[in-house]
């Protein structure tokens, strides 16, 4: 249903799109400048380049548009994290949890996982529906930093392998 692939330069317009409107909601809250994008591509890639490597960010791709964006993040040598945003306009067409199985199937077989965590936040049960869908079971809440100094509990979810 979706492609995943490595982030290029060329991304930068489109990563600034999934980075607006109701998709940051839930994230950072602000819409990312075509500077900022070009930055958090140059970003990934460096990171591409790493040995070992900690992180792999994919673009997501529906009909050979980028709507997405997800990351693998390696936190220990047996465990990562995945995060993963999607253009408002294709949300509730499953493009998330096909991604997301995507990842996971990675994080297992070619990272050589163990585990894979992820969190949501708790007004977007949305993903929370992502992260069930695609083979994850809710572990309980943690508490993130608020923008205001505060701590909003997000819901937290893991995947072990088998």
């Amino acid at each position: 249903m979706v492609t995943l692939r490595a982030l290029t330069l060329d991304d930068a317009p489109a990563l600034t799109r999934i980075y607006s409107g109701a998709s940051v909601r839930y994230t950072t809250g602000r819409a990312l400048p075509l500077d900022q994008a070009q930055e958090k591509i140059r970003s990934a890639l460096t990171r591409a380049a790493e040995t070992p490597r900690a992180q792999w960010s994919w673009g997501i791709l529906a009909a050979d548009e980028m709507i997405g964006l997800i990351a693998l993040r390696r936190r220990s040598p047996v465990m990562g994290t995945i995060s993963y945003i999607l253009r408002e306009d294709t949300w509730g067409n499953g493009y998330a949890t096909d991604a997301a199985q995507q990842v996971v199937a990675f994080a297992f077989t070619t990272a050589g996982l163990d585990r894979v965590e992820a969190m949501h936040h708790p007004d977007n049960p949305a993903s929370g529906r992502v992260l069930a869908k695609a083979g994850f079971n809710r572990t309980g809440t943690t508490d993130q930093p608020a923008g205001d100094g505060s701590a909003v509990p997000y819901e937290a979810y893991a995947i072990q392998c088998d």
